[in-house]
């Protein structure tokens, strides 16, 4: 999985540590904690935009997750401060694909890269549906600064 040549139109940085519940008996970081890592970045990024996702379930719109790419470089240990960039390249329609870049920051080094595509999908019909207009305002006024 290889990103790095892109230009994003959105870069997010949220900074975390690991706790001793998330390693493995090697003091690995266990690899499906990272989907756990993900969702709070992401989560964070949406709310630094003045947008949640409570807002979004509240008005009838879900944000599942359809597909999960991982791809593990380097370990995180437990302990570390890790940060997790969320990259966006696209602007969101029915989908909302966020890039992940997992870094040991005092190492400085790539520990995991990753991509969660989800989809903007009406609660009631389960159908898929476009990304509330009131979410593509603030995802192009982050885009324009």
């Amino acid at each position: 999985m290889d990103f790095s040549k892109k230009q994003s139109l959105i870069e997010f940085d949220h900074t975390l540590r690991s706790r001793y519940g998330e390693t493995d008996k090697m003091g690995n970081v266990y690899h499906a904690r990272f989907l756990e890592y993900f969702e709070v970045a992401r989560v964070e990024m949406i709310r630094s935009y003045g947008l949640s996702y409570q807002k979004m379930e509240e008005e009838g719109i879900m944000l599942p997750v359809i597909n999960v790419e991982l791809e593990y470089k380097s370990p995180v240990f437990y302990d570390e401060e890790i940060i997790i960039k969320v990259l966006i390249f696209d602007t969101p329609g029915v989908r909302l694909k966020t890039y992940y870049k997992v870094i040991a920051k005092e190492r400085n080094q790539l520990c995991v890269l990753g991509k969660v595509s989800l989809c903007f999908m009406d609660d009631e019909t389960r159908r898929p549906c476009r990304a509330p207009g009131y979410f593509l305002d603030q995802f192009e006024k982050k885009v324009a600064e």
